[in-house]
């Protein structure tokens, strides 16, 4: 290995000396990854091979800033190194973290200007990632981005348009309009290929679109213009090839790679943990969630909207408790003061959310007030997102919640890209169609291996299902009404907690502790975690089925969801300790067809790692598993 860096080594070096150089050729350390970039006719192109297979085929490198950096270009040098470190993340899906790549640093010359631009490029062994970096003095403007994906004929990808819409699969040039990040594509020989971008810090969002009169080509969309002062870089634009979309899913630690180290010197009060919300706005209300907290093994109570005033309303006071008549019209229903040192008392946090319209206005002030209530944590609501103004805004408000001891949850479109491991107290956001939508259970086996690539997702789970009484018109504006009935069954929602990966995890989220009834499935949620040390795909198919294995010290708990058919579904015990014998705890959902939350089945087995199990799943159903050594 040590001669392989060297030969590397001496060859870039010749490259350094050589100018104006036409071809380079960037490997990962493993050798699968082959990315060449080349300046022919000065325009930079690139294309990208994965296991020999083509898997981008020549597409555009360039930016508009200030000026065109499209033609006239050419490489003027290239600087190497190799980086291999192990990093232990604050909590995460694994305990431990390698961060093992090749760097080339591209010097990019323009014809008749002597401004220069940096093409970054990372090889890792999980996936690609490249950047624009500026490193002189000036004023920028950045308007355009010329990345392009030129993607091999038959390509289908996994489009929607937005944070929390549904997604679809079609050939790639039936996009119409934009596309989330990241993108997960679907090869004709079946692998997977998969866009998008990490450290989105002080930068605008960037979406995909399709390419003019470039059939198969996706470019990069900027939501708007950038304006900031060299030196100054661009968000990392990654690119992760697999066999399966589940070996892509089990290596989104890329993301974290991406950003920079904590931020946070001291982390020992950012604490992961269940979360159950409390409605009624009520002293007696708040009491009862963390009386029901306490007995099932959760941690915090988060306090929703009204509790400040009408959340839309800028003249509400979130500095104070001013119940939003709304909610609850008795302005004295609610001592908040009261049921926080109560949760104190009982080991449970409070978190409280507050709307941006407030945040905006309010945030320099309420965060010394809120820690010295002893709020855990704020969550942030119906964010401004996409534009660089409310990226950077936003980003500065959680490192500004981290000088205060407060952890973060971000709702609605915002969606991550990594920053989590700079600041760590940021635990979970939702730019996801999670149950407040009611999705099918054909949505939720398509999430794995779309959104959770980007990171850790505030699904809201439920448990009981509660038809609200009200009836909506669907989002196709057709006017089919609806109710509002979770449309899944009680195990696929229990599995959930394992497939879906918060380190807040959100559950119980329509439900209240009058519904509970001490029904005995309930302990799995009891005795789940929302951190952990390794993280296995076991099986899955986009859309179709997913089995997720989650370990936490010496136990093991296991996930599996169907989409709305029934299935049979196995999985071999491999990933359990060798020479072990553990009690498997199975909540499986009973024999009636109809969902029922009374209809779970609950039973235990001795297994070791010889071992396969084997389930009929239900339609729109799951199966939840908790291995306890004995």
């Amino acid at each position: 290995m040590q001669i392989d860096k060297c030969l590397i080594l001496c060859v870039f070096s010749v490259l350094t000396i050589f100018s104006y150089a036409k071809e380079i050729v960037i490997q990962s350390p493993d050798k699968k990854y082959n990315m060449v970039i080349t300046d022919e006719d000065g325009y930079l192109h690139y294309s990208l091979k994965w296991n020999g297979k083509e898997k981008i085929m020549p597409s555009l490198l360039g930016i508009f800033a200030n000026r065109n950096w499209n033609d006239g270009l050419f490489i003027d040098k290239v600087n190497f190194s190799i980086k291999d470190t192990t990093w232990v993340p604050v909590y995460g899906e694994r305990s431990k973290v390698r961060d093992n790549y090749a760097e080339y640093e591209l010097h990019i010359g323009k014809l008749k200007t002597k401004d220069k631009l940096i093409l970054d490029v990372r090889a890792y062994n999980e996936g690609m990632a490249f950047r624009y970096r500026f490193p002189g003095g000036q004023y920028l403007k950045i308007e355009d981005e010329y990345t392009e994906y030129s993607m091999p004929e038959g390509t289908l990808a996994y489009f929607t348009p937005k944070a929390q819409t549904e997604y679809v699969c079609l050939p790639i040039d039936s996009l119409k309009g934009e596309t989330e990040r990241p993108l997960l594509m679907k090869n004709i020989d079946g692998s997977y290929t998969c866009i998008g971008e990490a450290q989105v810090v002080d930068y605008v969002r960037t979406k995909y679109v399709l390419a003019d009169n470039k059939k198969g080509t996706l470019r990069a969309a900027m939501y708007g213009p950038v304006e900031d002062i060299a030196p100054y870089y661009t968000p990392w634009r990654y690119v992760m090839c697999a066999n399966t979309s589940g070996e892509i899913l089990e290596n989104n630690d890329l993301l974290l790679n991406l950003n920079l180290p904590t931020k946070i010197k001291d982390v020992s009060w950012i604490k992961p943990g269940k979360v159950m919300r409390e409605v009624t706005l009520t002293t007696k209300g708040g009491k009862e969630v963390i009386d029901f907290a306490v007995k099932h093994n959760m941690q915090y109570v988060l306090f929703d909207a009204g509790w400040y005033g009408f959340e839309y309303d800028k003249s509400s006071d979130a500095t104070t408790v001013t119940l939003d008549p709304r909610r609850n019209p008795d302005p004295n229903a609610l001592d908040l003061q009261e049921v926080i040192r109560y949760g104190k008392s009982k080991g449970i946090g409070v978190i409280l959310y507050v709307n941006q319209r407030a945040l905006q206005q309010q945030l320099d002030e309420i965060l010394p007030l809120y820690k010295s209530w002893g709020v855990a944590g704020i969550k942030f609501g119906f964010v401004q997102v996409g534009s660089q103004v409310w990226t950077k805004w936003m980003h500065d408000a959680v490192r500004k919640c981290a000088e205060y001891g407060l952890m973060v949850d971000i709702h609605d479109e915002y969606r991550p890209t990594g920053v989590s491991r700079t600041y760590p107290n940021l635990m979970t956001q939702e730019g996801i169609r999670g149950n407040e939508e009611f999705p099918d259970a054909t949505h939720n086996t398509i999430l794995p291996f779309t959104r959770f690539i980007a990171g850790a997702a505030d699904y809201t789970i439920c448990y009981y299902r509660q038809d609200f009484g009200r009836l909506e018109k669907q989002d196709d504006n057709y006017g089919v009404p609806r109710s509002r009935t979770i449309k899944t069954t009680p195990a696929h929602q229990l599995a959930l907690a394992v497939v879906y990966y918060s380190p807040f995890q959100l559950l119980y989220w329509y439900d209240k502790p009058s519904d509970s009834k001490d029904e005995p499935e309930l302990k799995f949620w009891d005795d789940v975690y929302t951190t952990w040390d390794d993280t296995k795909v076991l099986n899955g198919e986009v859309g179709e089925y997913v089995t997720i294995a989650r370990q936490k010290g010496d136990e093991w708990f296991v996930g599996s969801i169907t989409n709305n058919q029934s299935r049979k579904l196995s999985y071999p015990l491999d990933f359990l300790s060798e020479g072990k014998e553990y009690k498997a705890e199975i909540y499986e959902d009973g024999d009636s067809s109809l969902p029922s939350r009374t209809k779970v089945k609950v039973y235990s087995c001795k297994v070791n790692n010889q071992d396969k199990l084997n389930f009929n799943l239900k339609p729109s159903g799951g199966v939840a598993v908790h291995f306890v050594p004995l």
